[in-house]
């Protein structure tokens, strides 16, 4: 059974950081691309980034460029996302999903329709 279990939300104060983690069971994530995504309260939820099985290329929506770094530890079955200089329209709930049954091409693993298998999400609040 596929499952991913996102942990490390939390409130932080702005320009703070956060490292989420996503742990899945069930299969071998280092086969599959992993998407970060959030919603935020009375919006669409939002493809953050994402990381391909193949060769660990990542893709980042223009918001969080150069703030979010998405990495995998095959080892543990994981996948992060690193969150620097957190602004508080970052405040979302944050989900990790996959698909077992295609490979996202490119930048289209920012995209919800990509992705069947959904984890629970981690609250993130970037507050003062």
């Amino acid at each position: 059974q596929v499952q991913l279990v996102e942990s490390g939300g939390g409130l932080v104060q702005p320009g703070g950081s956060l490292r989420l983690s996503c742990a899945a069971s069930g299969f071998t994530l280092d086969y599959y691309a992993i998407g970060w995504f959030r919603q935020a309260p009375g919006k669409e939820r939002e493809g953050v980034s994402c990381i391909s099985s193949s060769d660990t290329s990542t893709y980042y929506a223009d918001s969080v460029k150069g703030r979010f770094t998405t990495s995998r530890d095959n080892a543990k079955n994981t996948v992060y996302l690193q969150m620097n200089s957190l602004k508080p329209e970052d405040t979302a709930v944050y989900y990790c999903a996959t698909d077992l049954s295609h490979l996202p091409d490119g930048s289209s693993c920012l995209r919800e329709p990509e992705f069947s298998s959904w984890g629970q999400g981690t609250q993130v609040t970037v507050s003062s």
